[in-house]
Protein backbone atom coordinates (compact mmCIF):
# COMPACT_ATOMS: atom_id res chain seq x y z
CA UNK A 1 0.00 0.00 0.00
CA UNK A 2 1.21 3.65 -0.93
CA UNK A 3 0.72 5.62 1.76
CA UNK A 4 1.21 10.01 1.88
CA UNK A 5 1.64 10.72 6.26
CA UNK A 6 0.76 13.83 7.27
CA UNK A 7 1.52 14.42 11.04
CA UNK A 8 4.36 15.59 13.52
CA UNK A 9 5.82 14.86 17.08
CA UNK A 10 5.95 11.51 18.37
CA UNK A 11 2.91 10.34 17.10
CA UNK A 12 4.40 11.22 13.68
CA UNK A 13 7.62 10.02 13.89
CA UNK A 14 5.98 6.53 15.32
CA UNK A 15 2.63 6.26 12.90
CA UNK A 16 6.03 6.35 10.49
CA UNK A 17 7.94 3.40 12.28
CA UNK A 18 4.85 1.35 12.09
CA UNK A 19 3.77 2.14 8.39
CA UNK A 20 7.28 1.14 7.16
CA UNK A 21 7.09 -1.88 9.79
CA UNK A 22 3.41 -2.98 8.40
CA UNK A 23 5.01 -2.80 4.29
CA UNK A 24 3.75 0.00 3.29
CA UNK A 25 5.92 2.16 0.94
CA UNK A 26 5.50 5.78 2.48
CA UNK A 27 5.53 7.94 -0.88
CA UNK A 28 5.08 11.84 0.88
CA UNK A 29 5.68 13.01 4.30
CA UNK A 30 4.58 16.42 5.14
CA UNK A 31 5.67 17.92 8.45
CA UNK A 32 6.70 21.03 9.89
CA UNK A 33 10.71 21.70 9.35
CA UNK A 34 12.86 20.14 11.66
CA UNK A 35 10.37 18.48 13.38
CA UNK A 36 10.88 14.84 15.42
CA UNK A 37 8.79 13.53 12.00
CA UNK A 38 10.67 15.33 9.45
CA UNK A 39 13.88 14.63 10.72
CA UNK A 40 13.33 10.50 10.88
CA UNK A 41 11.85 10.94 7.32
CA UNK A 42 14.93 12.89 6.06
CA UNK A 43 17.41 10.18 7.25
CA UNK A 44 15.08 7.23 5.69
CA UNK A 45 15.06 8.99 2.15
CA UNK A 46 11.21 9.74 2.19
CA UNK A 47 10.29 12.96 0.50
CA UNK A 48 9.26 15.74 3.13
CA UNK A 49 7.87 18.82 3.22
CA UNK A 50 5.75 21.75 4.73
CA UNK A 51 2.86 22.63 3.00
CA UNK A 52 1.62 25.08 6.02
CA UNK A 53 -1.99 25.33 6.81
CA UNK A 54 -3.83 23.09 4.41
CA UNK A 55 -2.61 20.34 2.22
CA UNK A 56 -3.15 20.69 -1.64
CA UNK A 57 -4.02 18.27 -4.22
CA UNK A 58 -0.50 19.20 -5.93
CA UNK A 59 1.40 17.76 -2.57
CA UNK A 60 -0.28 13.95 -3.28
CA UNK A 61 1.69 11.98 -5.00
CA UNK A 62 0.01 9.91 -8.20
CA UNK A 63 -0.66 6.44 -7.02
CA UNK A 64 -1.04 7.34 -3.63
CA UNK A 65 -3.74 4.79 -1.55
CA UNK A 66 -4.09 6.26 1.71
CA UNK A 67 -3.27 9.47 4.16
CA UNK A 68 -2.50 8.83 7.39
CA UNK A 69 -2.88 11.98 9.41
CA UNK A 70 -1.38 11.35 13.15
CA UNK A 71 -0.99 14.31 14.83
CA UNK A 72 -1.69 16.49 11.85
CA UNK A 73 -0.44 20.38 11.61
CA UNK A 74 -2.51 21.13 8.64
CA UNK A 75 -5.94 20.70 7.30
CA UNK A 76 -6.43 17.83 4.66
CA UNK A 77 -8.80 19.56 1.94
CA UNK A 78 -10.92 17.53 -0.36
CA UNK A 79 -8.85 17.91 -3.34
CA UNK A 80 -6.14 15.95 -1.56
CA UNK A 81 -8.11 13.13 -0.03
CA UNK A 82 -9.97 12.54 -3.65
CA UNK A 83 -5.92 12.09 -4.99
CA UNK A 84 -5.71 8.55 -2.63
CA UNK A 85 -7.60 6.05 -4.05
CA UNK A 86 -8.77 5.40 -0.43
CA UNK A 87 -8.80 8.93 1.05
CA UNK A 88 -7.43 9.77 4.39
CA UNK A 89 -7.98 8.62 7.83
CA UNK A 90 -7.11 10.50 11.08
CA UNK A 91 -6.57 9.89 14.74
CA UNK A 92 -8.69 11.81 17.72
CA UNK A 93 -7.66 10.83 21.01
CA UNK A 94 -11.80 10.94 22.04
CA UNK A 95 -14.90 8.47 21.75
CA UNK A 96 -15.79 10.44 18.82
CA UNK A 97 -18.45 12.14 18.75
CA UNK A 98 -17.29 13.25 22.25
CA UNK A 99 -14.99 16.27 22.61
CA UNK A 100 -14.44 17.43 19.15
CA UNK A 101 -11.63 20.13 18.63
CA UNK A 102 -7.76 20.74 19.42
CA UNK A 103 -8.00 19.81 23.00
CA UNK A 104 -10.17 16.59 23.45
CA UNK A 105 -7.68 15.30 26.01
CA UNK A 106 -7.47 18.23 28.28
CA UNK A 107 -11.47 18.52 28.53
CA UNK A 108 -11.94 14.90 29.22
CA UNK A 109 -9.55 15.44 32.06
CA UNK A 110 -11.34 18.91 33.05
CA UNK A 111 -15.07 17.74 32.90
CA UNK A 112 -13.56 15.10 35.20
CA UNK A 113 -14.65 12.22 32.90
CA UNK A 114 -13.39 7.93 34.10
CA UNK A 115 -13.61 7.10 30.65
CA UNK A 116 -12.49 8.75 27.07
CA UNK A 117 -10.74 6.49 24.20
CA UNK A 118 -9.54 7.30 20.90
CA UNK A 119 -10.86 7.41 17.34
CA UNK A 120 -9.17 6.54 13.85
CA UNK A 121 -11.77 8.13 11.27
CA UNK A 122 -12.37 8.83 7.28
CA UNK A 123 -11.56 12.60 7.22
CA UNK A 124 -14.27 14.75 5.45
CA UNK A 125 -14.50 18.54 5.08
CA UNK A 126 -15.96 18.85 8.88
CA UNK A 127 -13.06 18.41 11.61
CA UNK A 128 -13.37 15.40 13.31
CA UNK A 129 -17.05 14.63 11.77
CA UNK A 130 -16.09 12.06 9.30
CA UNK A 131 -17.12 8.03 9.72
CA UNK A 132 -15.60 5.73 12.24
CA UNK A 133 -13.06 3.14 11.14
CA UNK A 134 -11.84 2.02 14.49
CA UNK A 135 -11.93 3.26 17.86
CA UNK A 136 -11.30 1.48 21.54
CA UNK A 137 -11.38 3.29 25.30
CA UNK A 138 -9.27 3.96 28.18
CA UNK A 139 -9.78 4.77 31.84
CA UNK A 140 -8.88 8.40 33.00
CA UNK A 141 -7.16 7.42 36.70
CA UNK A 142 -6.99 9.79 39.56
CA UNK A 143 -4.39 12.23 39.13
CA UNK A 144 -4.35 12.28 35.10
CA UNK A 145 -3.94 15.03 33.35
CA UNK A 146 -3.52 15.46 30.19
CA UNK A 147 -0.06 15.11 29.30
CA UNK A 148 -0.09 12.14 31.46
CA UNK A 149 -3.09 10.11 29.88
CA UNK A 150 -1.57 11.03 26.46
CA UNK A 151 1.06 9.39 27.07
CA UNK A 152 0.24 6.03 28.84
CA UNK A 153 -2.92 5.15 27.03
CA UNK A 154 -3.83 7.47 23.96
CA UNK A 155 -1.32 7.91 21.91
CA UNK A 156 -0.19 4.17 22.21
CA UNK A 157 -3.63 3.41 21.10
CA UNK A 158 -3.68 5.67 18.50
CA UNK A 159 -1.01 3.44 17.18
CA UNK A 160 -3.09 0.46 17.30
CA UNK A 161 -5.84 1.50 16.22
CA UNK A 162 -3.85 2.90 12.61
CA UNK A 163 -2.63 -0.34 12.54
CA UNK A 164 -5.96 -2.56 12.83
CA UNK A 165 -7.37 -0.01 10.10
CA UNK A 166 -4.52 -1.03 7.94
CA UNK A 167 -4.78 -4.78 8.59
CA UNK A 168 -8.43 -4.37 7.21
CA UNK A 169 -7.60 -2.35 4.61
CA UNK A 170 -5.15 -4.64 3.19
CA UNK A 171 -8.12 -7.56 3.75
CA UNK A 172 -10.37 -5.42 1.43
CA UNK A 173 -12.20 -4.42 4.72
CA UNK A 174 -13.13 -1.00 4.72
CA UNK A 175 -15.30 -0.31 7.87
CA UNK A 176 -17.33 3.62 7.95
CA UNK A 177 -19.65 3.85 10.98
CA UNK A 178 -21.28 7.18 10.65
CA UNK A 179 -20.59 9.31 13.77
CA UNK A 180 -24.36 9.93 15.96
CA UNK A 181 -25.01 13.54 15.68
CA UNK A 182 -27.20 13.33 18.28
CA UNK A 183 -24.28 13.16 20.91
CA UNK A 184 -22.24 15.18 19.64
CA UNK A 185 -19.28 17.56 21.25
CA UNK A 186 -17.51 20.28 20.56
CA UNK A 187 -14.72 22.13 22.61
CA UNK A 188 -13.06 25.31 22.31
CA UNK A 189 -9.68 25.33 22.62
CA UNK A 190 -7.93 25.87 25.81
CA UNK A 191 -5.53 29.04 25.33
CA UNK A 192 -5.44 29.13 20.74
CA UNK A 193 -7.72 30.92 18.78
CA UNK A 194 -10.56 29.48 17.69
CA UNK A 195 -10.30 26.51 14.58
CA UNK A 196 -12.10 28.02 11.67
CA UNK A 197 -15.40 26.26 10.69
CA UNK A 198 -14.93 23.53 7.63
CA UNK A 199 -17.34 25.61 5.32
CA UNK A 200 -14.77 28.42 5.54
CA UNK A 201 -11.51 26.49 4.78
Amino acid sequence: MRVMLVGQKWLGAETLALLRTEGCEVTQVAAPANDRLAVVAVENGIPCGDPGPTLPAAWVPEGTDLIVAAHAHCFVTGGARARARLGAIGYHPSLLPRHRGRDAVRWAVHMEERVTGGTVYWMDDRADGGPIAAQDWCFVRPGDDAASLWRRDLAPMGLRLFRQVLTDLRAGVVHREQQDESVATWEPSFDRPALRSASKR
